[in-house]
């Protein structure tokens, strides 16, 4: 069954549900599905959720739009192309400083403490040892160009570099075929992605922005870049790493937005 079909299903007098909070809606409805599915691969689901429209309190609505965002984020996970590259950009497009973006305002970002700072690894890894920044800084260095792109919607281009996600996995000997990367980090933020978008090239453990060190506002020592993936899958100030086959959820995503959320 198409998105499509799948939607308009959902306005057919079924005498399960009350349904009329959707038909009022239809129009609606059927334009989120239009631009975030099918023009851009994201899911009703997520738009609903993670622009705050408010199209009912109805409980069995909100189960039914719940279900149908866990079903585009299956759907999502099995059109991905662990293969193809975001589109990438020139040095004169690179916007500089980064835009800030967190749950909080800038004036509440605390430095963090790098005396006392350290990355741990934990779950399905064979070497559990914590990282300094100079350890990892010390491991092959990759940069990208690419468009950060936030579900609030807007987007800029930046320069990321940083240590290849899949190196630093397979460096630390993990395990490769578990379903998911979990992250947390010094805000209490948290965040996880499948194990094909850690392994993507384009995904990588960024350490500076713009041929710099990233400053505090916008993660530093470490954020997670992927450029397939919605700004909220990106998770700043990280401390912590694990490889899990037990679904970890997300600050976000534990508040119902999509969790695959890619582009």
């Amino acid at each position: 069954m198409s998105i499509r079909t799948l939607s308009r299903s959902l306005f057919r007098p079924s005498g399960g549900i009350d349904q009329s909070p959707l038909v009022e809606n239809k129009g609606l409805v059927e334009t989120l599905e239009r631009r975030l599915f099918l023009r851009q691969g994201l899911s009703l689901g997520a738009l609903t959720l993670l622009t705050g429209c408010d199209i009912s309190n109805n409980n069995g609505v909100q189960a039914m739009l719940q279900g149908m965002s866990h079903w585009n984020d299956r759907v999502q996970a099995w059109l991905f192309d662990p293969t193809k590259l975001a589109p990438t950009f020139s040095e004169a497009q690179v916007l500089k400083p980064p835009r800030f973006n967190a749950f909080y305002d800038i004036k509440e970002v605390k430095p963090i403490d790098m005396a006392t700072w350290r990355l741990e690894v934990g779950g399905l890894a064979k070497d559990k040892r914590s990282w300094t920044l100079e350890r990892i800084n010390a491991l092959p260095k990759v940069s990208q160009i690419t468009r950060h792109v936030c579900v609030e919607g807007w987007d800029y281009i930046g320069k990321w570099s940083g240590v290849s996600l899949r190196r630093f996995l397979q460096t630390i000997e993990a395990d490769l075929t578990a379903k998911y990367v979990a992250f947390k980090c010094a805000d209490d933020y948290s965040g996880s992605i499948d194990m094909a978008t850690a392994l993507h090239p384009q995904t990588q453990l960024t350490t500076d922005y713009a041929d710099e060190p990233i400053g505090d506002p916008y993660g530093f020592p470490l954020r997670l870049r992927a450029a397939t993936k919605l700004g909220f899958k990106m998770p700043k100030w990280i401390t912590s790493i694990e490889i899990t086959n037990e679904y970890p959820g997300g600050y976000w995503e534990d508040r119902d937005y999509n969790w695959f959320s890619g582009l």
